[in-house]
């Protein structure tokens, strides 16, 4: 049976107790040692019971409680670094996070320890202000919430979603091909025109325009995001609740893969 070591396991304040304890009391037995031959029966027993007991009360308390206090800070610094990675109202990645986790990726594409193949999706919610304007700001944060979730709803292992405005969301997919990008791009745009958004009852149509980029070989992620947003104003301006997606050279019949809709 493997035993959890990591700093916020329990298996870790247990081992690190008893590997503790049990070193105590050998310094102690050790230390004791030269004086044992000079001793009586009485005096030995006694001895080597004090040896044995005083490091196991003392010392195993000692770093029970320390090992303890250490998870208790190694909890609150994980929670402390998932809050400053995530997006208070959406809880995906902040923008911060989002391009830390893509960049990192890329980096280590270059090196050859990942795939060196990817897509980059940037969703914008369509007419977003009119939600705000007409239904109030805690409608439009619903409105976010859900379109964060059903995002979500439609990746799968690796991928990772953040949110890099207002209205504004971006998926990194590590790995996937062009093909797989493009459906999975029209997969959240057609479950986001799905999706039941009534607030206060009333029934309220959502869409999204989306824009993506899928790379074969070293990019950056500063590149792949001019090339997103600039098929995401594409996708705007062609009437919105659409996808416009540009694949590496080579994967389509040209270039630019054109709008799919």
């Amino acid at each position: 049976m493997r035993i959890d070591l990591s700093p916020t396991s329990w298996g870790r304040v247990v081992v690190v107790t008893v590997a503790g304890t049990a070193f105590f009391i050998a310094a102690a037995f050790f230390v004791d040692s030269f004086n044992f031959p000079s001793l009586s029966p009485a005096a030995l027993l006694w001895a080597k019971l004090t040896d044995l007991f005083l490091p196991l009360v003392l010392g195993g308390s000692f770093l029970f409680f320390l090992m303890w206090k250490m998870r208790q800070l190694a909890i609150a610094q994980k929670e402390l670094s998932i809050i400053a990675a995530t997006d208070s109202l959406t809880a995906v990645f902040n923008r911060g996070a989002f391009s830390m986790l893509v960049e990192a990726y890329l980096e280590q594409a270059r090196s050859h320890a990942v795939a060196d193949a990817g897509a980059l999706l940037i969703i914008d919610a369509d007419h977003f202000k009119s939600i705000n304007d007409r239904l109030g700001h805690d409608c439009g944060d619903q409105a976010l919430k859900l379109i964060a979730r059903t995002i979500q709803g439609q990746l799968h292992g690796a991928d990772i979603v953040g949110r890099i405005g207002g209205e504004e969301f971006a998926v990194f997919l590590p790995g996937a091909d062009a093909t797989r990008s493009s459906l999975v791009a029209e997969s959240i745009r057609r479950r986001i025109s799905e999706a039941e958004f009534a607030p206060a009852g009333a029934p309220w149509p959502l869409s999204v325009s989306i824009g993506g980029v899928a790379f074969s070989g070293p990019t950056t992620y500063r590149h792949m995001f001019q090339v997103a947003d600039r098929h995401l104003y594409k996708a705007k301006s062609n009437g919105r609740d659409q996808v416009s997606f540009e694949g590496p050279p080579g994967a389509f019949s040209g270039d630019v893969a054109g709008t799919i809709h």
